[in-house]
């Protein structure tokens, strides 16, 4: 059965200039600490390539957010929900302390995508209950 779902569109362009503005600030804001080191990893290769990264997950976190019917007041963090890749590169959802605790204790399993272009990165998420 649905839980929920939720839906986001990031301006790239938008999370760029935060971090011209600020430097890591926003990634250190919204990132967990696997997802930072994969931001860094992509940002030294390529600034547009982590720009993305950093803006899809921005994308994710907040559909995830809307999904759950939380939006982001507690338990739900920027950091405790993880936007991770499975081996096939399919986007999966890592949760981390009392947002786990919270969706576990509910029964939930979360399905996310994930895409970006040149200007956004938009994202999608179903909540189902199990």
């Amino acid at each position: 059965m649905i839980y929920g779902t939720g839906t986001d569109i990031c301006d790239i362009r938008r999370i760029r200039a935060s971090l011209e503005r600020n430097g890591e600030r926003l990634a250190r804001r919204v990132l967990s600490a696997a997802e930072f080191a994969v931001w860094q990893a992509r940002s030294g290769r390529c600034t547009q390539r982590g720009v993305s990264y950093l803006a899809s997950r921005f994308s994710a976190k907040e559909a995830f957010s809307k999904a759950i019917g939380l939006g982001m007041r507690m338990p739900m963090t920027w950091r405790d929900c993880e936007i991770a890749n499975a081996e096939s590169g399919k986007p999966v959802v890592v949760l981390h302390g009392a947002l786990r605790d919270w969706f576990d204790a509910r029964g939930l399993t979360a399905h996310i995508s994930v895409t970006d272009e040149t200007d956004y990165a938009a994202s999608f998420c179903v909540v189902e209950k199990n």
